[in-house]
């Protein structure tokens, strides 16, 4: 939805559960929200920072009561993009969670949720989620809210995990004399606010029960594991758009490390080409980027290639939708070995009137800047 703006969000019912694992046990709600304006715009601030951004992964409830994922990449048989080594990104192996957990199908739960019964259905999906989470201590508690939407005339279900921080409170009590004491107390159970972005979510579209989540890993039966989604969800999701495009990034920066690391022009043209991708025709196609960085090297763009079949994304179409994501694609950043640190706006880049690289007869490079006017200082 690269079009989707927070007043397009209209949120119908909300409803929500307390999931504390020092309580040992669940709080449920047994009324729905008062919808004021200011609630309102709290989830709406949330929804629209998580559905506008480039984390969200895909995946897809199965009719036979097993989720399957789609997209022939999962998340799950792959590295994250920061994993990498240097010479390839390499595969986190990630093994399988054997641990024994209460199993609750969260598919069948959305298929029979109503706004009827909102509040006995929301304590359903509260419940599956806390026992997961008392069975695991390094999940984080939160209060859970479970809220329905409408974008475009579509309804959605969210599932929105407001995981708790730690901040600074002011309490007022008396003294026995009676006089009046202000003191600053740690308050463990902050709830993020309206302007920060969820790390843990779950968006289904009511209508055909497509599901996109935004998740953490952490620490379960000495395995880094996706719960929400393997365990919660019980389906593996496809990489986020923003770890596509940091997966094809870091290929290409470990590929011209290793064969053009002297040619920082060469680099410089990388990220070039893969922002030329994205302003022609709003997506980075990988077979695009290998055909202009690496075509007249076959052997070097075999390398290239075979990196991202590592991933099943040799002939992947990488469409982020976030302006955080895209932001960096914006400047050219050079560091010279003597500290002189330059950043040049890629469209003046691009613009051989403006900047000028020269290699010198010595193997040295120079940076001719031209045609200024006007230098300023800060």
């Amino acid at each position: 939805m690269s079009e989707l703006t927070q007043d397009e969000i209209i949120i119908r019912k909300g409803i929500v559960h307390i999931l504390d694992a020092e309580l040992g046990y669940p709080v449920f709600s047994e009324e729905l929200l008062e919808l004021s304006p200011d609630t309102n715009d709290f989830f709406r601030g949330l929804i629209y920072k998580i559905m506008s951004g480039d984390e969200m992964k895909k995946c897809f409830f199965d009719e036979s009561g097993e989720q399957t994922d789609e997209m022939p990449w999962e998340e799950g048989s792959t590295a994250s993009a920061d994993q990498t080594q240097e010479g390839g990104l390499e595969s986190d192996g990630q093994e399988e969670n054997t641990m024994s957990l209460p199993q609750t199908d969260v598919y069948s739960l959305v298929k029979a949720f109503s706004e009827e019964s909102m509040v006995e259905d929301s304590k359903k999906l509260a419940q599956a989620l806390y026992d997961i989470m008392n069975a695991n201590v390094t999940i984080p508690s939160a209060d859970f809210a479970v809220v329905t939407f409408q974008v475009h005339s579509m309804m959605y279900l969210g599932l929105l995990k407001m995981n708790y921080k730690e901040s600074y409170v002011h309490m007022t009590r008396n003294n026995e004399e009676g006089r009046n004491i202000n003191q600053i107390i740690r308050y463990r159970s902050m709830l993020p606010s309206a302007t920060t972005k969820l790390s843990e979510a779950v968006i289904i579209d009511l209508t055909d029960y497509s599901v996109q989540i935004i998740e953490k890993k952490y620490d379960i039966n000495g395995s880094k594991v996706n719960y929400l989604s393997e365990l919660y969800l019980h389906c593996h999701a496809a990489m986020s758009s923003k770890t596509k495009l940091d997966i094809v990034v870091n290929a290409v920066k470990q590929v011209n490390n290793k064969h053009y690391s002297e040619e920082p022009v060469k680099q410089l043209e990388a990220k070039r080409i893969i922002k030329e991708e994205m302003e022609e025709t709003g997506s980075v196609s990988v077979e695009k980027v290998s055909d202009k960085l690496y075509g007249d090297v076959p052997q070097i763009k075999e390398e290239f290639d075979k990196k991202m079949e590592k991933y099943h994304m040799e002939t992947a179409e990488v469409t982020p939708q976030s302006e955080r994501t895209t932001k960096k694609f914006e400047k050219q950043y050079l560091k010279t070995d003597t500290g002189i640190e330059i950043n040049i706006p890629m469209e003046q880049y691009q613009d051989a009137d403006q900047v000028e690289f020269i290699t010198n007869p010595d193997g040295t490079i120079s940076v001719l800047i031209k045609n200024i006017n006007k230098i300023t200082t800060r």
